[in-house]
């Protein structure tokens, strides 16, 4: 399902290569990323099942390898490792995934279309290099996007034993789901990064306040219901203060405006609309995933949108407004 949304999108197919390389599991698959004319643009590995005694957890795009072309020499294409966390098939029976883990591919896939079909020479600005953190989220959250478009959740599910279709009525409730406490998560989102930029912009010890002062403070901003004075979140904030998003926490949100409002060109275009799909799809390929670092994230955006982001569409997505 994950290929054929791409194939129809992007114009690449995604080619079975298992036994060109070397694989450090079994589990470990290799694919070839090839245009529609057949060339060959790029390769990923695939590790997709939990193996809790020697790999962590989460999911994962890292660059294997990076696109540099330099004249005279014989061009290195980029290679991407993709690494989830999905239950492993058992008793004979396939890996049977969750709408969420269905996700976490889709997102991970995103980033390694950007590293993977990146055009940018330089590998210093190539692919998934020198995007900044409030717009590399961009390309995952938008792949994320399709899984539930009624044609994609149609075309990638059946029942494992009888081959069934989905019912329309499940592929609603599945699609009624997406907005299930939307406002929750975004005030969740937006405290976290208002307390992130208050914590690394505006705070000092100076001040008189504590930092679980300034949480409260910024908490009655955007929490509907007061923290509990046992409430120690700060303490297990790990990606601002380890996971190198310190000051720049708001951009999970802000590539959510950028992914919506890229959805939403898609649906302005027609979604039931193969032609239009692909047209619109070809224009994000050009611009999203192929300039990568190779320019400033806002001027790629306005290249394939025709004007600046707008809040309008990740609101009407969210089920926050008609």
């Amino acid at each position: 399902g994950l290929f054929a949304c791409t194939r129809e999108l992007f114009g690449v197919d995604v080619e079975a290569a298992d036994g060109d390389v070397s694989v450090w599991h079994p589990d470990v698959r290799f694919f070839h990323v090839n245009d529609a004319d057949g060339t060959r643009l790029a390769s990923f590995y695939l590790d997709p099942y939990v193996r809790p005694a020697s790999k962590r957890g989460g999911a994962w795009m890292n660059p294997a390898r990076t696109r540099w072309i330099q004249k005279g020499r014989p061009p290195e294409l980029p290679v991407a490792y993709l690494v989830c966390n999905q239950a492993p098939p058992v008793g004979g029976q396939p890996s049977l995934m969750t709408l969420e883990d269905v996700e976490t591919l889709f997102h991970e896939f995103g980033h390694g279309l950007q590293h993977m079909l990146t055009r940018v020479d330089e590998p210093g600005a190539s692919g998934i290099n020198n995007v900044e953190w409030d717009a590399v989220e961009l390309p995952s959250q938008f792949m994320e996007a399709w899984c539930t478009e009624v044609d994609t959740l149609r075309a990638m599910t059946c029942h494992v034993d009888t081959g069934e279709p989905m019912s329309e009525e499940r592929i609603d409730r599945i699609r009624a789901a997406r907005t299930f406490r939307t406002g929750s998560h975004f005030l969740r989102q937006l405290l976290s990064g208002m307390l992130d930029i208050e914590l690394h912009h505006r705070w000092t010890e100076a001040s008189g306040e504590s930092i679980d002062d300034v949480k409260c403070r910024i908490a009655r901003r955007a929490s509907v219901v007061p923290l509990l004075p046992e409430d120690r979140f700060l303490r297990a904030f790990s990606h601002i203060f380890a996971g190198g998003y310190a000051a720049g926490y708001y951009g999970y949100k802000w590539a959510e405006v950028l992914s919506a409002d890229a959805f939403a060109a898609f649906e302005e275009a027609g979604l039931a609309e193969s032609a239009s799909r692909r047209r619109v799809g070809r224009q994000f390929r050009s611009t999203v995933l192929a300039e990568g670092g190779g320019a400033e994230p806002m001027a790629i955006f306005e290249r394939f949108r025709g004007r600046p982001p707008r809040v309008e569409a990740l609101l009407r997505q969210a089920g926050l407004t008609e």
